[in-house]
């Protein structure tokens, strides 16, 4: 039994180091979301700061209501990517093990 618990304290510090190396790299990976073709590009690092906002310049010529909306569906697009990119990476930090409860990233 000790044994197996010492395994699993060491695996868990396995996984907290794995957790805190990725948190560093979610805080410096840029992520772009794009609507209508790359008209509209929102970049945004996977702790979600935003860093640009690209508007088309043939796209102000359109109706307000319509650019917000496309900002919109390219923040949207972005915040998709980061959480696939988060999920996909927090399995492979934490080996398959589950986080305990309460406790997110």
């Amino acid at each position: 039994m000790r044994g197996n618990m010492g395994a699993l304290l060491k695996q868990a510090a396995r996984v907290q180091e794995n957790i805190k190396r990725l948190q560093h790299e979610l805080e410096h990976l840029e992520v772009t979301g794009a609507a209508s073709g790359g008209l509209v590009e929102v970049t945004m690092t996977c702790k979600h700061v935003l860093k640009s906002v690209k508007v088309s310049p043939e796209l102000l010529k359109e109706d307000v209501d319509m650019v917000e909306d496309l900002i919109f569906m390219a923040t949207k697009d972005a915040l998709d990517k980061i959480e696939s990119i988060t999920k996909e990476k927090m399995a492979v930090a934490t080996a398959g093990m589950p986080l305990p409860p309460g406790m997110s990233f």
